[in-house]
C-alpha cells in the first residue's frame, strides 16, 4: 500500500472541470455550507427503483432527517412521499435542488430553481453545465457541479473513513456539519 492514491480509494474522482472551475464549483466551503443547512432537498429525477443512485441518495438523506421532495413527471409516490412534476409545483422553501437528469435538461432545471428561490443547486457526478452553474451563481445560489452530495456528506461527516476512503480530511473526531 504505499503513499500513492488509487481512484478506488480517493474522494477526488476524475472530473473534466478545469482547476478554475473546480475552485468555483467544487469549493469545500460551499459544500460545507450547503450540507450544514439540514432542511429540504428537491431531488429532480428521483427514481422509484431502489437500485438507482437517485433513490439511494434520497433514502440516505431521508434517514438522516432531511426532508425530500421527489421531482419526477411520473405521478405517484416515491419513498412514501407524493411526487411533483417540476420544481415550480413545490409549495415550500427548498434548500437544495439535487439534479439527476441529463445535462441537456440542466438549464431549465436551474431556471426553475432560481424562480422558486432555492438556496443551492447540486449537479451530481458527471453532470456538468457551466453556463447554467454561472447563471445560478449570479442569481445568488450556492452551486456544486460534478460531485455526489451523499459522498460529500459522508466525507465531511466522517462516514467515509470507516469504508476505507481517503477523504483528505485528517481528524480523530467526526465533524458536525
Amino acid at each position: 500500500m504505499g503513499s500513492e492514491q488509487s481512484i478506488a480509494c480517493s474522494i477526488r474522482l476524475n472530473s473534466s472541470l478545469t482547476d478554475e472551475q473546480k475552485a468555483r464549483f467544487q469549493n469545500d466551503e460551499t459544500i460545507r455550507r450547503i450540507l450544514a443547512r439540514k432542511g429540504t432537498i428537491a431531488v429532480v429525477g428521483l427514481s422509484a427503483d431502489p437500485q438507482k443512485a437517485s433513490h439511494f441518495v434520497a433514502s440516505y438523506f431521508l434517514d438522516r432527517g432531511w426532508k425530500i421532495v421527489p421531482v419526477t413527471p411520473r405521478a405517484g409516490t416515491i419513498l412514501g412521499i407524493p411526487t411533483v412534476p417540476d420544481l415550480l409545483s413545490i409549495n415550500e422553501p427548498i434548500d437544495v435542488v439535487d439534479i439527476f437528469r441529463p445535462p441537456e435538461e440542466i438549464p431549465g432545471i436551474v431556471e426553475q430553481a432560481i424562480k422558486i428561490g432555492a438556496k443551492a443547486v447540486w449537479m451530481q457526478l458527471r453532470l456538468i453545465d457551466i453556463p447554467a452553474a454561472e447563471k445560478a451563481l449570479a442569481a445568488g445560489l450556492d452551486v456544486v457541479v460534478d460531485r455526489c452530495i451523499k459522498m460529500e456528506h459522508g466525507r465531511y461527516g466522517g462516514g467515509l473513513h470507516s469504508a476505507g476512503m481517503n477523504t483528505e480530511i485528517i481528524s480523530a473526531r467526526r465533524r458536525k456539519l
